[in-house]
């Protein structure tokens, strides 16, 4: 569960907002913190270059006010298993094949050239993606379907709540982490698996419904080729899901959800299909 500001304020957190683009902001944010978990919102601009200037503001800023630990939330670059030459994918903006995980990639640059003491922490699928616009759906004759561009593949799944927990137990194990990079998932499943837990949930059949990539690709709204890649990836390179290890991340966050915990949570707001 996410908590707004006042309601942080209420359990007596102080909250200091910062701007992470603006480093004089972000040094007084810093002042006087053992560390920071550090993340940026790429949708907000869907721009790699603006991406990277942020990262590198933070990797400053946190070096500049002597952080003891960061954690940079990044993902992997996608072009060490499908370079920009591999045609079952577009290359997009001349540089990237899924822009905000190469250029989250690119960034940890920025961490390291600065000496920054940081744990590169990759993150994985949000589960609450479910909740707006991957809801289920009902196709023409009124069945519950789960459209996924995942073939059979295994996704690697988080609940949202459960990233800020796992990086509080990387914080709280001092220096072990520092330098590392650490991959974190809550379950791996397939489309059929997660559209089981869900049906069961609902008290209705779900059908998962495979969806192409380039159907994905297609569609008329901003950021359907990037997903198209993204969900390409997740399917076709296995690695993703080989660098999650479920043990190490139960053991940073002995209450990582499973996907059938998350859906029986968030069960009323997934019933609105």
């Amino acid at each position: 569960m996410t908590c707004a500001p006042m309601s942080l304020a209420a359990q007596g957190v102080e909250v200091v907002e910062a701007d992470i683009s603006d480093e004089t902001s972000l040094a007084k944010a810093f002042d006087g913190a053992y560390g920071a978990y550090l993340v940026t919102n790429f949708w907000e601009h869907a721009s790699p270059q603006k991406e990277k200037s942020d990262a590198a503001t933070m990797a400053d800023a946190a070096k500049n006010a002597g952080l003891s630990h960061v954690i940079w939330s990044t993902l992997e670059d996608t072009r060490e298993h499908i370079p920009l030459s591999d045609e079952r994918m577009p290359t997009l903006l001349d540089s990237y094949k899924v822009p905000h995980f190469d250029a989250k990639a690119e960034a940890n640059q920025f961490f390291t050239d600065a000496a920054v003491p940081t744990t590169f922490l990759q993150t994985a699928f949000y589960w609450d993606n479910f909740l707006n616009f991957m809801r289920v759906q009902r196709d023409q004759d009124g069945r519950l379907i789960l459209p996924l561009a995942m073939g059979e593949s295994q996704l690697a799944g988080i609940a949202v709540e459960d990233i800020g927990r796992t990086a509080y137990g990387i914080l709280k194990r001092g220096q072990e982490f520092i330098g590392r990079t650490v991959s974190i998932a809550g379950e791996h499943l397939t489309g059929a698996q997660m559209a089981a837990v869900l049906g069961k949930a609902l008290g209705e059949e779900v059908t998962y419904v495979p969806v192409p990539f380039d159907a994905l690709r297609a569609q008329p709204w901003p950021g359907a080729t990037e997903n198209g890649n993204m969900f390409q990836y997740y399917a076709e390179v296995p690695q993703f899901v080989a660098a999650r290890d479920l043990d190490l991340v139960r053991s940073l966050n002995p209450d990582l959800q499973t996907f059938e915990q998350w859906v029986a949570e968030h069960k009323d707001a997934l019933a609105g299909a």
